[in-house]
Parts: structure tokens; sequence; C-alpha cells
């Protein structure tokens, strides 16, 4: 694709790295980061989130290793992926499931999330309650005291209001991918808007975002709280940048949406900032 040229300094909060060439639930054609990093230069984007894929009963100690790794000396900002043992306590089948749940091997602990914290290849968190539930209150805990900005994958099988019973009011940010609404789902993109006018250290990132009103509401009502995110490499890059640059709204909004507001919940995607 052809190089945008656009004039904004452009940050994303939302792209996938496999850093061992493998598949994961959500991510069917890893590519690499040296053509990641590219297709990111192609649309003017300076510096990245990245985490690895989602995988089912999976630890992910080495996937995020691996992408700490490919992150040296690019502009990516390694994120961990961690996982849980929590199902919604909605009925007597999610309470009864968190009663006797334990941890297993490839779950994460509370020991793993401070050992995450306090290493400096990794800036934050990722969930996809999806496929690895919801953490238990240990580790929810533990994320609080750390107080790092945590990405989690919104969408019909993890919808607004269960995060804001799971996740959202717990003492660190919440970045809610999607709009909380994955696969096009207006009725949720909808609610998590509303959302934001409840929870004050909550955000949410645009990848596959493709309704335009929705966009530029939430940009409109919530200046702050939107994040640019491409959603690479399903997306590419470029295809989500455009899709901001079209909106109705005036440059600062836009310069908040790409950067600004990206740079004060994640400190390492400052320009000032060194890292990788």
């Amino acid at each position: 694709m052809l190089e945008l040229e656009h004039g904004f300094r452009v940050v994303d909060v939302y792209a996938r790295l496999t850093p061992d060439g493998g598949t994961g639930v959500t991510q069917r054609l890893p590519i690499s980061a040296d053509r990641l990093e590219r297709e990111m230069h192609q649309a003017g984007i300076t510096r990245s989130i990245v985490f690895p894929p989602s995988k089912p009963e999976t630890s992910y100690l080495a996937p995020n290793n691996g992408v700490a790794r490919h992150s040296v000396d690019r502009p990516f900002v390694a994120f961990a992926r961690i996982n849980g043992t929590h199902r919604p306590e909605r009925n007597a089948t999610g309470r009864l499931h968190n009663a006797v749940s334990r941890r297993k091997d490839h779950h994460t602990t509370p020991e793993d999330v401070e050992r995450y914290a306090y290493d400096d290849r990794f800036h934050g968190f990722v969930l996809d309650p999806t496929v690895d539930e919801y953490p238990d209150e240990e580790v929810l805990e533990v994320l609080a005291d750390v107080s790092l900005p945590v990405i989690v994958r919104g969408g019909v099988d993890a919808p607004p209001d269960v995060l804001a019973e799971t996740l959202l009011g717990r003492g660190f940010p919440v970045i809610v991918g999607q709009f909380g609404g994955h696969p096009l789902d207006r009725g949720h993109m909808s609610e998590m808007i509303d959302l934001l006018e409840v929870f004050d250290d909550c955000y949410v990132e645009t990848s596959f975002v493709r309704y335009r009103d929705l966009l530029e509401r939430a940009v409109l009502e919530h200046p702050d709280r939107v994040l640019f995110g491409s959603g690479a490499p399903a997306c590419h890059p470029d295809v989500a940048v455009m899709e901001i640059l079209t909106l109705d709204v005036s440059e600062d909004l836009l310069r908040r949406v790409f950067s600004k507001n990206a740079c004060r919940v994640i400190e390492p995607l400052a320009p000032s900032a060194n890292v990788g």
C-alpha cells in the first residue's frame, strides 16, 4: 500500500504479534515482526502496543517473552497476555464453577502479574475473556496494586454489562477493545459508550468498529476516552487509520484519538519514552 501522508502522530494500542509463527484463536494469518513494523510505518504509526494471540488452556509465559524479545529495537511496546479461572456469576452454573475452580499450571497467578509488572519489558496486560475467562479476586487485587493498563477484548461473549461487573472500577485502567461489540454489534458498542459516563478509568479502542456514527458519537461525547487501535494484522493499519481520518470531527479531536489519549494512559507511547 502507498504510505499515508496525514500529518498526525499516530500510536496504536491494539496489534497482535505471533512470535513463533503459529496461530491463535483470533489470528489466522500471522505475519513477521519485520512485516508488521513495515506496515505500521506505511500507515504513519510511530509506536504500537503488541501482544500474543489468545490460545485456550495455554501458558502465556513463552509467547509473552517472545513478543518482548521481538519488540527490542522496534517501535513496539509489549503487553503481557493473562488468563483466569472465573466466569460471570449470573446464574447457578457460573457461581458453582467459581466455587470449585482452581488454578492449573497454565493459569496466570498473582505472582505472575507482579513479575510482569516489574519487568521493564512489559507495560500492561491483555485479556480475552471469551477464550481465557476472567481473573479471580486475588489476581484482580494485584492488578489494582500494580495499576498498569489492561486491554480487554469485548464482544458478544464478553458484553459491556459483564465487563462492568467483573473488571471495571477495580482500580486499574481498562481499555475495552472494539468498543465492546465485536463482531459488529451496534447495541453493545452503544452500551459501552454509555458506560464511559459511569467509569472514570475506562477507555475504548477503535479496531474493527465500522460504524461511523458510533465512532463520531464516542469521540464527541468522550473526547479523552477513545484510543486508536488498528487490529493488525487482521486489518491493515492503513485501513484503520483512514477510517479515523474520514470522521467528521475537528483536528484537535483526531489528535486526541490518534495519540494524546493513549500517551496519557500508556506512558511508553509518549514521544519522549525510551522503549524497545
